[in-house]
């Protein structure tokens, strides 16, 4: 075998006692794109799921030393944007394992925490041989042409990695990205036939709970399909651009990278008919801004309405506030079958929301933009972050209000964390912020969290206040009703017993 895709397990670290019963699994989506497009190239590939299989460090080994990979290629990414970073505990560890268990094989790594800071991983973290600088579509293809990977000379002349020279970092020159005119011929879509399964395709996966109408049932089989890559937006929170890396700097810096690349319509419709054909209807359209180029989303949604998916699939989206103007796009996205839409609200403080480029739309814009999508018959899952740069106690007192007075079916709320890869995070070394010490400290949901503090709060204030919002917004009485109304008496109960699961906190003393 030439490449083995590995996605870590990293869930318990993540997510605690949500990884059991409640966080999503969700599919590989970078494992399955690279997976696909090195097979396009005649390489033998596969992929080797230890999440969706819970694989402990000994299986993952048996797995890795019987198949015997040429390669064995990390991808550490994940559902939320700070996955990137968190999920790096899991491969870690496990790559450590390979090596100790003395398995030949050459270990790379790609994902956004290592497009970040190359320098830093291939400095602390000496079981990986190899890194990829971008997405690592060609970078790829260009290794697994050579012959000996030991070889330094010839990895040398391998556009877009990097390796230890001796005991220092060393980076080779920068690797395009694959180009707009390209992407249906060189990511020519998903490697779904390699994922590992139960008792039928895709089983093992499971969607949010609020995107299953919080029914356990419909939560499963589940997949997550992107249309695009890329967002053309700044904002300093996020590190999503990464993929984009075009240079060798110290720190890259996801603003730095703006920019969207899209498969044809025509092209991605058939990776629809593929899912449908496995039997998945619960799905993630996980582009960053689904609802921004009408040139693209109204064609593939006019495609999806015309196979009569718009009556089976059970899908969301991303859009921002100021990207939803037409009650008639809307309409087809109704349509096709699209019936949530995630709507990254973030602040209810126009100042807070301006502090990180987020945008201008002021609060009346927001109702009436919630109130639109009600009545296009589209339900919302509203995003909030909790301690960005000018949040104070009264701002985010003011964000958790709006949000109980919006009542949207679906609610989630992070703190602000420094993330790899963004602004942020710079922000945070140029000011000598604590870090956290591990890779987990970046989840937010992780036991050792550490947000940034602002100049009105501390950290362990904004973890509590968020921990607070989410009990008060999911125990709140007109949420409740709102929510067995639409879904059902049992789907009030299981919102119910999950609010009874309290995370710990080390930063609250827990």
């Amino acid at each position: 075998m030439d490449v083995l895709f590995v996605n870590p397990n990293s869930s318990k670290k993540v997510y605690q006692d949500l990884a059991k019963d409640y966080s999503a699994i969700e599919t590989p989506t970078w494992a399955l794109l690279l997976a696909q497009s090195c097979r396009s190239r005649g390489y033998k590939v596969d992929i080797l799921d230890a999440d969706a299989e819970r694989l402990s460090q000994e299986k993952a080994c048996e797995r890795i030393r019987k198949l015997s990979p040429k390669l064995v290629c990390f991808v550490v990414y994940g559902q939320n944007p700070n996955s990137g970073t968190t999920n790096m505990a899991g491969a870690v560890d496990l790559a450590e394992a390979i090596k100790e268990e003395k398995i030949e094989t050459t270990i790379g790594i790609v994902g956004s925490h290592v497009q970040s800071l190359p320098y830093q991983v291939l400095n602390d973290e000496k079981s990986f041989d190899i890194i990829f600088l971008n997405e690592g579509v060609y970078a790829l293809w260009n290794l697994l042409a050579v012959d000996d990977l030991s070889d330094q000379a010839k990895l040398e002349k391998v556009k877009g990695i990097g390796f230890l020279k001796g005991d220092k970092p060393h980076l080779t020159p920068p690797e395009k990205v694959v180009p707009q005119e390209k992407m249906d011929e060189h990511l020519p879509g998903y490697a779904w036939d390699l994922l590992p399964y139960d008792k039928n395709p895709l089983d093992l996966y499971r969607s949010p709970y609020w995107h299953a109408e919080y029914d356990e049932e419909k939560r499963s089989p589940f997949a997550a399909i992107y249309t695009s890559l890329g967002c053309v937006f700044t904002c300093s929170f996020c590190m999503i651009n990464m993929i984009n890396r075009s240079d060798n700097e110290e720190i890259g810096i996801s603003s730095n990278y703006s920019g969207m690349r899209f498969w044809s319509p025509d092209f991605i419709i058939n990776e629809f008919d593929k899912l449908y054909q496995l039997g998945v209807r619960t799905l993630r359209i996980s582009d960053e801004m689904f609802l921004l180029n009408r040139k693209y989303y109204l064609p593939l949604c006019k495609l999806l309405k015309e196979r009569g998916y718009g009556k089976d699939f059970r899908m969301w989206a991303y859009s921002r506030i100021d990207t939803i103007r037409r009650p008639e796009d809307l309409k087809a996205v109704r349509e096709a079958g699209i019936k949530w839409l995630c709507l990254g609200i973030e602040a209810a403080d126009q100042d807070v929301r301006l502090e990180v480029t987020k945008g201008k739309f002021k609060d009346l814009n927001i109702r009436d933009v919630v109130k639109k999508v009600h009545d296009a018959d589209i339900e919302i899952i509203a995003n909030y972050i909790f301690g960005l740069p000018k949040d104070s106690m009264e701002t985010m007192q003011k964000t958790l209000d709006l949000s109980l007075e919006l009542c949207t079916l679906a609610w989630n709320a992070y703190p602000s964390m420094a993330l790899p890869g963004s602004l942020l995070y710079k922000v945070a070394l140029d000011t000598d912020f604590n870090l956290p010490k591990d890779y987990s400290g970046y989840s937010f949901l992780a036991y050792d969290t550490v947000p940034l503090p602002t100049e009105f709060l501390t950290s362990a204030e904004i973890v509590k206040f968020r921990d607070d919002a989410f009990t008060a917004y999911h125990t709140h009485v007109p949420f409740l009703e709102k929510v067995e109304k639409k879904f059902g008496k049992i789907a009030r109960q299981n919102i119910e017993k999950m609010t009874k699961l309290k995370l710990k906190r080390q930063i609250l003393g827990d």
